[in-house]
């Protein structure tokens, strides 16, 4: 037996009740959901201003018998250091968050989301929050016009400002922030970890989401990372990559192809169906000690998600065996070479 919850993401789920997808969920043998603060999943506006709309959320939950272990609230987290602040974020955001769309103040309602996502969270009983961070530099990632490295100084300088107040209630609530290492944060690989890390002075309430797959097709080792990074692994979200034959035309950007066109040279596939070093991977994150719960982020655009949720749920149980200390050595004979 394993003490690690099994849950699945609801945030690919939107168009769906919170009822529906926890109806769904328990159905394919989950212990429990990550509720993405979207749609009508939850509304942490709402928590705030009306004592008993969480009391309905639990409601919903006890009614399947699922718990939750970690709330998401990427599409907000997006919009407090994203420059520019643009179309792109309106159909993403709360219209509360949006309102005239004036960029600096579509940052601070962000932020005051987020604020309210780490309160919502502690009433609910959940520790750790998972989404991005955005950032004011990620247009300068291919570095032509060049920019000087002050802007790019600026820019975790930047991070820092807006992050520290949203991160200190955070710590008044006891709730730490799982960022999910990605392309467009301010976090998007090893390097950009250490460097975030550094502009919030390696606070405890801030680390990280591990989601290997958007790492695969960076080139980023998925397994090293965990052991990097050991003490701040605060979630953990299965999502498989696929990394298509090398056939000399396709690069890591995707070349503007369209979500799922097989010419971008990788893809999301169903957990357990792409390159994601996933039995490595568990055994690391045993060894370094992770105790919390095992998300599943169902993405498959060859697959129906009526089917592939449930067999993702059943890939991940298929990981969770209990392992003696001995069997740890495997994990990382890869770093001896």
């Amino acid at each position: 037996m394993t003490t690690h919850p099994v849950t699945l993401f609801t945030g690919q789920w939107a168009d769906l009740t919170l009822d529906e997808v926890a109806g769904h969920a328990a159905s394919w043998g989950y212990d429990g959901l990550e509720i993405a603060c979207s749609a009508e999943h939850l509304d942490v506006w709402r928590a705030d201003e009306d004592p008993s709309y969480l009391d309905g959320r639990r409601a919903v939950l006890e009614k399947h018998g699922l718990k939750t272990w970690a709330l998401s609230n990427h599409l907000t987290g997006q919009a407090v250091c994203d420059d520019p602040i643009d179309f792109r974020h309106k159909a993403l955001l709360r219209s509360k968050v949006w309102g005239d769309g004036e960029a600096e103040g579509v940052r601070q309602r962000a932020a005051e989301e987020l604020k309210l996502t780490a309160k919502a969270a502690r009433k609910l009983g959940v520790d750790v929050i998972t989404g991005f961070t955005g950032s004011s530099i990620w247009q300068y990632v291919a570095m032509f016009p060049p920019v000087g490295q002050d802007v790019i100084d600026a820019g975790y300088e930047d991070f820092a400002d807006r992050w520290n107040p949203i991160l200190d209630v955070f710590d008044g609530e006891g709730v730490r922030y799982a960022h999910e290492v990605h392309p467009s944060e301010i976090a998007y690989d090893h390097w950009t970890c250490q460097r975030a890390l550094e502009a919030v002075d390696h606070r405890s309430a801030f680390g990280f989401n591990w989601d290997p797959s958007h790492m695969m097709w960076q080139g980023i080792d998925t397994v090293d990372f965990i052991v990097d990074f050991a003490d701040r692994i605060y979630h953990v979200d299965c999502k498989d990559t696929r990394m298509r034959d090398g056939s000399g035309r396709a690069g890591i950007l995707g070349s503007h192809l369209a979500w799922g066109d097989p010419r971008r040279g990788w893809d999301f596939v169903s957990t357990g169906h792409g390159d994601v070093p996933w039995e490595d991977a568990f055994r690391t994150l045993r060894r370094v000690g992770y105790a919390g719960p095992i998300s599943v982020e169902w993405e498959d655009a060859g697959m129906d998600r009526l089917v592939g949720a449930e067999e993702a749920q059943r890939f991940v149980r298929g990981l969770l065996w209990d392992l003696p200390t001995a069997s740890f050595d495997a994990a990382f004979s890869h770093n001896a070479d």
